[in-house]
């Protein structure tokens, strides 16, 4: 595993929503001086609307599509050997395209977190279009748990200490 990071140095974060990919992402980032991109943000950002509304306006199809477009952009970066830690959105490791794309360009970290501790993370956030009904999301987390299985390593949540995370992380075998 060592030799395929420092050959592709992409570190890519993967779970369903809320687990704590862009905060776990943030300090690993700085930990370990690499750069940090959020997916979902940067996303955001270029169409300059949330993805809520891109759900709204152009529906998850079109979303998907650009999603996989700016996966492809920062993978192409890291391959040119521009290290970074990326936090995938929920859904983006899922897609076979996207998969493909991330599963040669680095290694990929699963943070598999409890679905009571989601719940209670997502509250009633209404800029999640997929959490909006319950037990939509209840079965959306199950359907997603064998994807999310496929990365490189698994590391459980359990807690909101992301400094526990972030440790949990850098003790896997490819620091």
């Amino acid at each position: 595993m060592t030799l395929k990071l420092k050959r592709t140095p992409g570190l890519f974060l993967v779970g369903f929503m809320a687990s704590g990919k862009s905060t776990v992402g943030r300090a690993l980032a700085d930990e370990i001086g690499w750069p940090f991109v959020d997916i979902d943000e940067e996303i955001e950002r270029s169409q300059g609307n949330t993805i809520a509304q891109i759900f709204i306006d152009r529906g998850e199809g079109a979303f998907r599509e650009i999603e996989t477009e700016t996966i492809r952009a920062h993978v192409i970066r890291i391959r040119s050997g521009f290290p970074s830690v990326v936090a995938l959105g929920g859904g983006a490791f899922v897609q076979p395209q996207n998969w493909e794309l991330i599963s040669e360009s680095g290694i990929t970290v699963w943070l598999d977190c409890p679905f009571e501790t989601l719940c209670s993370r997502l509250g009633n956030d209404a800029t999640r279009p997929l959490a909006a009904d319950p037990a939509k999301l209840a079965q959306l987390f199950q359907d997603r748990r064998p994807f999310y299985s496929r990365a490189d390593y698994r590391v459980e949540v359990h807690s909101g200490d992301v400094s526990d995370v972030v440790e949990s992380i850098r003790k896997l075998p490819l620091f």
